[in-house]
């Protein structure tokens, strides 16, 4: 297998970054790198442009992050999104090159995985949602937070049993339907979303329509000890890395990317003038970051504390 040209993720590497939002502790812990073809990443974009952001190996294939974002609230440890996990079979580990590092990451972390008690998918392909369980040698599969609430859109779940021809590669079952099955996920509906977006206090979600009809971001919500409220969101594949910041650079895995566009500049519409932090669920170098509109009127990430 020819070797990536950018930096994969190691043990000394396995916590991309920390940061507060108001009183929040926020901790972007990694489940490491996978590689995916570049032009499926950027759609109808040429390679003349993209890979002057992010290099492509000789089989076409860039480097992407999975950040799980872990965030303490002093009454909750919320944990959003759960990488690819141990379930893939070989063959596609040796398509995607991951290395299942969550675990590790989590304990570099200091994070207990008892001790969280929200999980949160903003939707179900493979690569957010794997180690919502744990597959062990003897076939079993077990929740890998035993104390957590999961939640995910009932949408998900009901286009995930669909299995179409489109998108089936990317739903896997056993990545939720024990859960489902336990009563230990929560399914949560268009209406409800609206009617209270809320999770736990100062998480909330928010419906951002496109990459999958019901996929979901992640709202998180403090005032500082000044008194001044501070904002940061996982987008999750509304935006998934900071080299697709530009409304028209929308990935080819997107369901409607029209939609997606629309929803990209409804995002920033609030995210850019209000300061938001973005989390990006995909981008291995850059898992965080302030969005700013540049001199030729487009968005681009700029780093925290620039």
């Amino acid at each position: 297998m020819t070797a990536h040209p950018a930096a994969r993720a190691s043990d000394g590497d396995l916590v991309r970054g920390r940061l507060a939002v108001g009183e929040y502790d926020v901790a972007i812990c990694s489940d490491g790198t996978y590689l995916l073809d570049g032009g499926a990443m950027f759609g109808v974009v040429p390679k003349t442009l993209w890979s002057k952001r992010t290099p492509a190996d000789d089989l076409n294939r860039i480097l992407l992050g999975l950040n799980t974002v872990v965030v303490r609230t002093g009454r909750h440890v919320v944990l959003i999104e759960t990488g690819i996990g141990n379930k893939q079979s070989a063959k596609m580990r040796e398509i995607h090159q991951n290395q299942a590092l969550l675990p590790a990451s989590l304990a570099a972390a200091a994070v207990r995985p008892e001790e969280v008690d929200v999980v949160l998918n903003t939707h179900l392909h493979f690569d957010h949602c794997g180690w919502n369980t744990t597959l062990f040698p003897d076939g079993s599969v077990t929740p890998t937070f035993p104390n957590a609430r999961y939640f995910a859109h009932a949408g998900e779940v009901a286009h995930g049993h669909l299995q179409l021809d489109r998108d089936r590669v990317s739903y896997l079952s056993p990545n939720y339907d024990p859960l489902i099955e336990s009563g230990q996920m929560t399914l949560l509906t268009s209406d409800g979303i609206r009617a209270n977006p809320e999770i736990v206090p100062g998480i909330s979600v928010e419906e951002f329509p496109g990459h999958t009809a019901q996929m979901i971001g992640v709202h998180i919500e403090s005032k500082s000890h000044g008194g001044a409220s501070e904002h940061a969101c996982y987008i999750g594949d509304l935006v998934p890395t900071a080299h697709h910041l530009d409304p028209t650079w929308v990935i080819a895995y997107d369901l409607d990317p029209v939609r997606c566009i629309a929803e990209r500049k409804r995002f920033y519409e609030r995210a850019i003038p209000e300061q938001w932090t973005v989390l990006f669920t995909h981008d291995h170098h850059t898992p965080a970051a302030k969005v700013r509109v540049n001199e030729k009127g487009k968005p681009v990430a700029v780093p925290l504390g620039g």
